[in-house]
């Protein structure tokens, strides 16, 4: 910035220093009122903070502001974004992409349906019954039809109940997701795409959650499943939010295509922008406009001392995996919980058994709030989640279903010092279960 030359800046935007110093107390003082996402103890939902390389390069090029719509407005992060997006598509195995972040998961999901119903129009979205509401959601701000699919025992997509709804040939785009928010469920990628080549259908992936689980997907004891993640490479888009296992601040997502072609779906001009050059300008590819530059660089900083590989951001991922088996099996071993399904990814669900589904609901309701609201050094925050008797009975829970839907408990292990404090969560649930 120095080096373009001094400037007096004007003096309309001066505030008293005293002023800002109050103001930035009463913001200190307001921001206590949050759960503490940074810390161990809280395993509730999927939050934690960014790393600090993804801080460092979020402010250093906040500081300019730049604006990845198009080159004109941020050239150094615009060529930052592209490189970050490379890597990612390589991270999935597509041998070609088009493909650009986005300011949120759900924002990279619609602009994937929206290619989906570009290129099938008139034809329907199936997607999981457990998969993210955005899908229904952004169906419908687009016009399209969008049809759940039953789910297995296992939380995944259905595919006896899939191919039955491809025979239809209502289905233009089937979505498959690996790792739901709610049970972090992995479908089986490779079936759905094999599937939906056969009746005639497009493929599109939700790794929103647990995309980055790409870099463990080994099948090793703490890794997770190849061949889901393996398949993505076979799919037509897939949508990732390097907010959640990325390490970076809200928002950045990012959706990247199979096939560069599809940019014509977003064919459009503007008089006053894109003329700095003849390269690609992001904004051509994208339905959001101003973008924040600082995302991208937030993430090539971070990719750059923590690289998309197994031994650099897999590393991080796999202590939280490692957590998430481990405290399954201390559920298993225990007599006051029960694990309502197996973690596939870092997400445990259980509950504290009882005869009826409201018994289980008022429990761990008690768990949730009880937690909570014990003093800040010892609290504890977990969440739940909502299920059917029907739910418990697939996985083989006997319960009286004597109300429709009950809460269990739900955990999110994805900070790495979450396996180290794994034994002492467990006790203290279980003591709280036991009130």
């Amino acid at each position: 910035m120095a080096e373009y030359g001094g400037y007096d800046p004007h003096p309309a935007q001066d505030v008293p220093l005293e002023l800002f110093r109050e103001a930035t107390a009463e913001l200190h003082r307001r921001l206590r009122d949050n759960y503490p996402f940074f810390h161990p103890r809280y395993a509730g939902q999927m939050l934690k903070p960014p790393h600090p390389a993804a801080v460092a390069g979020y402010l250093s090029a906040m500081l300019i502001n730049p604006n990845n719509h198009a080159l004109d407005g941020g050239p150094a992060t615009a060529a930052m974004e592209k490189e970050v997006v490379a890597d990612l598509a390589a991270m999935f195995g597509f041998p070609r992409h088009l493909g650009h972040l986005t300011s949120s998961g759900t924002i990279a999901n619609l602009e994937a349906l929206f290619v989906a119903r570009e290129t099938h129009p008139g034809k329907a979205i199936a997607h999981s019954a457990d998969a993210h509401y955005t899908h229904g959601r952004m169906s419908h701000l687009l016009g399209v039809e969008a049809v759940p699919v039953a789910t297995t025992a296992a939380g995944t997509l259905d595919l006896d109940a899939l191919e039955d709804l491809l025979r239809t040939g209502r289905i233009g785009t089937v979505v498959a997701t690996t790792g739901t928010t709610g049970l972090g469920a992995v479908d089986p990628v490779a079936d759905v795409v094999a599937l939906a080549r056969r009746y005639g259908a497009r493929v599109h992936v939700d790794a929103a959650y647990g995309g980055f689980f790409r870099l463990i997907a080994d099948d090793t004891a703490d890794g997770v499943a190849a061949a889901p993640f393996r398949a993505i490479a076979d799919a037509d888009s897939v949508v990732i939010d390097p907010h959640k296992h990325g390490l970076q601040p809200y928002g950045c997502g990012a959706v990247l295509f199979r096939d560069p072609a599809v940019a014509r779906h977003y064919l459009h001009d503007s008089p006053y922008t894109y003329f700095t050059s003849d390269e690609l300008h992001l904004g051509e590819i994208s339905l959001e406009c101003s973008r924040a530059g600082a995302a991208a660089a937030a993430l090539w900083l971070t990719t750059r001392v923590l690289p998309l590989t197994p031994d650099g951001l897999g590393a991080v991922l796999r202590p939280g995996r490692r957590a998430a088996l481990a405290w399954a099996g201390l559920i298993g071993d225990s007599a006051e919980l029960a694990v309502f399904q197996p973690p596939q990814l870092d997400i445990v669900s259980y509950f504290p058994p009882r005869d009826t589904l409201s018994e289980i609901d008022r429990v761990s309701a008690h768990v949730l709030e009880a937690g909570m609201r014990r003093a800040p050094e010892e609290a504890l925050f977990v969440a739940t989640y909502t299920v059917s008797g029907a739910d418990l009975a697939r996985r083989g829970h006997a319960v009286r279903e004597d109300v429709p839907r009950g809460r269990i408990l739900r955990s999110v292990l994805m900070k790495p010092e979450s396996e180290a404090h794994v034994p002492g969560l467990h006790r203290e649930i279980v003591r709280l279960s036991r009130v």
